[in-house]
């Protein structure tokens, strides 16, 4: 069985799960969907960004949780990038279990230089599909002798490391109204020696691969909008099931359909930019966010227009319109795409 070929039978499956089921997760680790951006040299499916988005804006029309999960863990995957090959080689080659990252990019704890890597403590929050992953990303303060280590600029030095599970405890204070199966529970790391070749920086990438020459905020705009845009298309799935009155819906299905065709055109101009001389202009990079921004915020304004209008079915736990509904509102207050980042707010 298929993700692509049995939406609604894997929608069941999801429905009012507070974790992933063991069969959704099997045929996630057997289609390579954590690996949808890690090189084929690591055994991964290596995808362009456009056909890495078109996959997950299906996964988030099929299941808000899932789609959410598969783009959070496999945009933590796609940190191979940033990994020397030894570490790369470490971790990917012939693992034991399909490799899951995911973490958190909040500094929330501290790395004290010790011989030739660092003893890492702190507790970070919310590590989208906590249960699920066999390695846990983090960013920590650099410390010598307890003292902060400055960078050139007189700031904080910082840099992100990735650790086994078996270094991590999870504490279980995922207590949201929606997205619930994606666990995204926090994680605290006691006091864990971490070798240095574990760590890694954001712009510093060791493999050669396309997608890794695309700036990592266009990477996470897209990515995470194709799944605002999936979510909301299963709005309107089930709404028009229930709302019969005439051009009510419509909006919604232009906006959705609007979104789709810019997300494919941005992510197309990214892969073309690769090649140019000019790179990726910091207004080119602000545009996209902006646009990705107040998409959002409209598609949020049409289903709060729509919801009045469901009846009971709207507020039923019951009910896949209700899921759908919690599931987005709490994908909004994802940090990158509250609506105070639009211009105007």
């Amino acid at each position: 069985m298929k993700l692509k070929d049995n939406m609604q039978g894997f929608r069941e499956l999801c429905f009012g799960k507070e974790e992933l089921p063991k069969v959704v997760l099997d045929v996630i680790a057997k289609e390579n969907l954590w690996n949808l951006w890690v090189p084929k040299l690591y055994g991964g499916l290596e995808m362009t960004l456009t056909n890495g988005l078109k996959s997950l804006r299906h996964l988030a029309q099929m299941d808000g949780s899932l789609g959410w999960t598969v783009t959070l863990c496999s945009g933590a995957n796609f940190f191979i990038g940033n990994l020397p090959k030894e570490t790369a080689n470490d971790i990917f080659i012939d693992p034991k279990e399909p490799i899951c990252f995911g973490g958190s990019g909040g500094v929330s704890g501290t790395a004290e230089r010790k011989g030739e890597g660092y003893t890492i403590k702190g507790t970070w929050k919310y590590a989208t599909g906590a249960p699920y992953l066999t390695h846990f990303t983090l960013s920590a303060k650099i410390q010598e002798r307890g003292k902060d280590v400055l960078d050139e600029e007189g700031m904080p030095l910082v840099r992100s490391f990735v650790l086994d599970r078996k270094d991590v405890n999870i504490i279980r204070d995922w207590n949201t109204m929606g997205l619930k199966a994606t666990a995204t529970h926090s994680f605290v790391v006691s006091s864990v020696w971490a070798h240095e070749k574990y760590s890694f920086v954001y712009n510093q990438w060791y493999h050669p691969q396309n997608i890794f020459k695309i700036p990592f905020g266009v990477f996470a705009d897209l990515t995470l909008w194709v799944n605002y845009v999936g979510m909301a298309a299963h709005f309107l799935e089930e709404a028009k099931l229930v709302v019969n009155k005439s051009g009510t819906l419509d909006k919604l299905a232009s906006v959705i359909s609007q979104s789709d065709a810019k997300i494919l055109s941005w992510a197309g101009q990214a892969e073309d930019k690769i090649y140019l001389s000019d790179g990726f202009p910091e207004d080119w990079i602000g545009d996209i966010h902006l646009e990705a921004s107040t998409s959002v915020k409209t598609i949020s304004e049409c289903i709060i227009g729509i919801y009045p209008l469901l009846g009971i079915r709207g507020c039923s736990e019951k009910h896949q319109l209700n899921q759908v509904f919690r599931d987005y509102f709490t994908a909004t207050q994802h940090h990158i795409f509250s609506t105070k980042t639009v211009k105007g707010q």
